[in-house]
Order: structure tokens, then sequence, then C-alpha cells
């Protein structure tokens, strides 16, 4: 019976070893599929999935562009941005670990070594100048975004960066500053919010200005902490670049003091003044009154923050008979010695027009018509002008016409055309009513006799330097010629005329030859109903008259007080002269034009 039994346990051995074969070969093939799915998973990563575990590791912070600078023409800033940084917790990871891990070198090499919370943040309040405790209770908390210190400047920032504390980051931010305070505001604007440009070169220079800002990736462990060996990229920032205007903030400073005193002597409304190189349409100063400033625009009204000296049009008046004598000088229709008889008042076509002062019936040059600016005169000889010809002058010297300086908000004027006017306006249109336009158009206008007939347009951005250094020089507008060169200097003698022999004698300067035109005007009122407010009152000339270099005008908004008893004589002049020092033009050393006044 013992027999068969090992005979049976003999003949069932075979059948174990073939289970335990079994058994060997499917634990195999079962670790052949793990180790297949794991290399797939972490040797191919056919579903990206170690990509996406990092970028859900991956953080990001911006590293803002530093924005361009304003300059004037002498390099002077009138803008200029700082990079400041606010030091942030999030204060659930930096509660979460008694140690964190930092990478120092250590026997010349780079190593992790463990660094208490506690000594964390000793070494923090130490580089903030703070009290441990503020520090403590700053950092301590459930919120995810707390500022612990704002406006580090780079220096700190990078020491607070190097403690490699969880949860601490630093931020940057641009910090726009503005050193002269109101000069040139208007011009320069402002940001909003920080950032944006809201007005003047601020706003249409914003793209270059601004720059591209940059970006750093770190890579944080899933417990919240950075990890010091971990992802570290830098993408710099790439800066702004400046804008280098043609003002000179002196000069402009001097202009805005003088026209803000004679705007508050005479109780206007507003004043503006414009001065500008006749050799290169440079603008060098731009002055308004109540100009704002740029670090706290919000100071003045609204309808201050702009530039009057573009924005702002009007019925130039008077100033405009200098455009009505260069058309009839160019077609040969009048010189400045032809004489006219004018009567105390003259009619034409059932118009009556009259003058700012009595008379009676005279025989006057064209030179003395424009000398005592008589209305009457100016229809009588620009009569001999077709209203065809009257629109296409004033059109040829650019009235109707916005000039592109770089500002926004320019205004081009209205200039109707010819056969739009009514049967008076066909003659005011040549003494500056009916039709209505800027002070810089007027001084384009101006430079252009001063220039030998040769139209210039106005300049108030000179370059553009990147942050390396390299200057990029805006190139002028195309020219034009407006006048011959022989009927710019018959005009030019007209209007110094006006100064040594008409009623233009405040605007004399010593030592200096100077032509100039004043005008007047009726001043709409604001509601826009029939009526007027006031007046506006201007001058504008130019000198030296032997070779003629700057061109100023003065413009006064509805001054208080007989509009008969108001001048700008004494700014013009007291502006002409400072600009003619500081670019140290020489005085003049030929004889004046002394043309006429009266036939003989």
């Amino acid at each position: 019976m013992a027999q068969t039994t090992r005979k049976a346990k003999a003949v069932k051995a075979p059948n174990a070893t073939k289970r335990l074969r079994l058994g060997l070969g499917i634990m195999l093939t079962l670790l052949l599929v793990v180790g297949g799915k794991l290399f797939m998973v972490q040797g191919l990563d056919i579903g990206g999935m170690a990509a996406a575990a990092l970028d859900y590791r991956m953080r990001q912070t911006s590293l803002p562009a530093e924005r361009g600078s304003i300059l004037d023409a002498n390099g002077t800033v009138l803008a200029n941005s700082v990079i400041r940084y606010n030091v942030v917790v999030d204060q659930t990871v930096n509660t979460k670990t008694e140690t964190f891990k930092r990478l120092a070198k250590v026997d010349g090499k780079d190593k992790l070594v463990d660094v208490s919370r506690e000594q964390g943040l000793n070494e923090l309040a130490s580089v903030l100048g703070m009290d441990l405790d503020a520090v403590r209770n700053a950092v301590t908390g459930q919120q995810r975004y707390y500022i612990v210190a704002k406006d580090l400047k780079p220096d700190l920032e990078d020491r607070v960066s190097n403690l490699q504390i969880p949860g601490i980051v630093t931020e940057g931010v641009s910090k726009r500053v503005y050193p002269n305070g109101s000069i040139a505001g208007g011009i320069i604007g402002f940001l909003q919010d920080g950032g944006t440009g809201q007005a003047g070169i601020e706003q249409t220079q914003d793209a270059l200005l601004r720059g591209e800002d940059g970006k750093r990736l770190f890579e944080i462990g899933a417990d919240g902490l950075r990890i010091p060996v971990g992802v570290d990229e830098l993408t710099p920032p790439k800066d702004g670049k400046d804008v280098k205007l043609t003002l000179n903030s002196d000069l402009q400073y001097f202009a805005q003091q003088a026209i803000q005193s004679q705007s508050d002597k005479l109780g206007a409304e507003w004043g503006s003044i414009l001065v500008m190189d006749v050799k290169t349409g440079n603008i060098v100063a731009m002055a308004d009154t109540n100009a704002p400033d740029p670090n706290d625009p919000g100071r003045v009204a609204a309808k201050d923050r702009g530039v009057r000296t573009v924005t702002a049009a009007y019925e130039p008046g008077s100033v405009q008979k200098m455009i009505t004598a260069s058309a009839l000088i160019e077609e040969g229709k009048s010189s400045p010695l032809d004489t006219f008889t004018l009567p105390p008042s003259y009619t034409i076509d059932g118009q009556t027009f009259t003058d700012a002062f009595t008379h009676g019936t005279e025989e006057r040059t064209l030179a003395g018509i424009l000398g005592y600016s008589m209305n009457t005169g100016t229809v009588a000889a620009g009569s001999r002008l077709s209203k065809e010809q009257r629109y296409d002058w004033l059109r040829k010297f650019g009235i109707g016409e916005a000039p592109d300086i770089g500002l926004p908000a320019t205004a081009s004027g209205i200039l109707a055309p010819a056969d739009q006017w009514d049967s008076r306006q066909q003659y005011t249109v040549l003494f500056g009513q009916g039709v209505s336009q800027s002070t810089l158009q007027t001084v384009r206008a101006f430079q252009t006799i001063a220039n030998n007939g040769v139209m210039l347009q106005p300049r108030l951005i000179d370059s553009y330097v990147s942050a390396d250094g390299t200057e990029e020089k805006v190139a002028p507008q195309p020219s034009r010629q407006v006048v011959s060169d022989n009927t710019a200097r018959q005009v030019r003698d007209i209007l110094e005329s006006a100064v040594t022999e008409g009623q233009i004698k405040d605007a004399a300067i010593d030592g200096y030859r100077v032509g100039a035109k004043t005008g007047t005007s009726e001043s709409p009122c604001d509601d826009g109903k029939s009526g007027f407010c006031g007046y506006t009152a201007s001058m504008v000339g130019m000198a030296p008259m032997d070779d003629p270099r700057f061109i100023v005008e003065v413009v006064l908004q509805r001054p208080k007080g007989s509009i008969y008893g108001i001048t700008n004589g004494p700014v013009f002049r007291s502006v002409m002269s400072q600009t003619l020092r500081t670019f140290n033009v020489q005085p003049s050393t030929g004889e004046p034009a002394r043309l006429p006044q009266f036939a003989k």
C-alpha cells in the first residue's frame, strides 16, 4: 500500500513543475508589461505626462521693461521711469514648514543647506529694515497675496530674492517721475494707472516708450516651495526708447512764466506762447497757462491738460493780413508801395467795412494798410484776388491743414470752400474772420515768409534713443515753396515797417530788427449760441529781420477790459529777447526797412 502511494506522488510531480513554470511565466509577463509601461511613460513619454507635470510645477513672474525717458533738446530729463519692487508673500506657503532648503556656496561649491524659517525671517527683516515682529505678522496667515514691503530698489530686491524664503517673491513695478513738474507738462502728458500713456507725448509715443516686458520661469515642488536646483529661466526685458524733443526746457520755463503772468494780469481765460526756429521748423518752446504737473495732473481742470497751441482753433484776426499781402504780391496784383484811396468806411457788394480807429479819406500804401491793420484797405486790396485765389492761398499757407507734430487732438481749423462763402465771408477771410486755425498753423504760415517762402513742417520730436545709446533722428517732413524768395522779402519789409513806421512799435527790441503783426477777433460764446463773449488778442513776429531765425506768437483768450488797451507787445518782446539770448543770435547790423505808410 505504501508503495502505491509513493507511485502516485511520483506521477503528480510533473504537474507541480508545470504550475511553477506557469506562475513564473505570468510574473515575468507582468514585469515586462509594467516595465514596458514605465519605459513608455518615463522614457518615451508618449502622452506628454512628464511635460505636463513640469508645466504644472512651473511658475512665471513678469519682469517689467523700463519705460523710455522723455528728454529736451539738450538731454534734460522731462520724464523718466525707475524700476521698483514689491515684496509679496503667499502666507499659506510660508507657514507650511519650519525649515527650507537654500542653494548656497559651501567651500566654493553650490550646495543645498538647511535654513530655519526663523532665521529666514530675521534675514528678511534685516534686509528690509523692518521690525522682526512686523515681518513675522506680515508673512503669517491664510492670504495667498500680501504685500510685505513696497518700492524696493533693485539692489535690495536682489538681496531679498537670494534669501530664497518659501512663499516670498518680488514683483517689479515701474514708477514714472517728472522731475520738472509742470514745465512742458501738457506736452509731456501723463500715465493712466501708472502704465499707459494718457495724454501728450506719453500717449502718442506709448508703444516706443513702453518697451517689452521680460519674464522669469521657475519650478516649485508639490509643497509649493521653490525647487532650488529646478528650472530657472530668465527672459530679460527690452527697455523702451527715449524720446528726445526739440524743446529747450529753460526757454520753456521762461515762456510759461511770461504767459501766466500776462494772463493773470489781464484776467484772460487762457494764454499761449509758441516759439519756432525758422531754419528747422523746430518748436523750442510751447507754453500754456495753468500747465498740468504730470506727477499730479488731477490738480488742474481737464480742459487745461492739453496743449492749446495745437488743439484750440479760433479766428486769427488781422495776423491773416500777411497771407493776403503775400498772395497779392505773388499774383502780381499789388506791391508794397501801391496806393489805395480809403474812405472812413469801405463798401463793396453791399457789405460795409470799417477800421478799429477813426480816420478820414486817406491815401495808404499796402505797407501802411498792414502797418495800421486796416480792414478797409485789406478788403480794397484783397478784392483784386478772385474768391478762388483767396481760398487757394489760404490753403497754400497751410490753413485747414493740421500739422502733425506727435501730439493728440491737433486742430485743423475751419476753412470752408470758396463756393460756400456768403457775400460777407468772401471778404472777411482776407483779414482773419470767417476762418479758424490754431496758433501752430499761424506760426507755420509766418515761418514760410521768414524762410524765403519755403514752408517747413513744424517739428517737436527730434529723435529716438535706444537703450544702448543709438540715436535715430526723425526725418523732417517734405518742405514746399509757397511763394518766391522775392515775395517773401517784400512781405518781410512790410512786417518790419509795421514796427518801425506803423502801430506795432512796442514789439521793437534794442539791437535787433523785428517784424510783427497783431490780430484781434471776436470769440464766440462756449455755449454755442449766437453772440460773442470777448476777444482773442494775438501778436506774432520774427527776428532778426536781416536773417530771420525765430518766430514768436503770443495769444490771450478773452482778456478783461477794453480790447483797444490790451497789447501783447511787452510779452512778445520779453520772450523773443530771451530766445535770442538763449541761442546766442548776434545783433542786427543792417538798416531796418522803413516803407512809407502813406502815399507821398
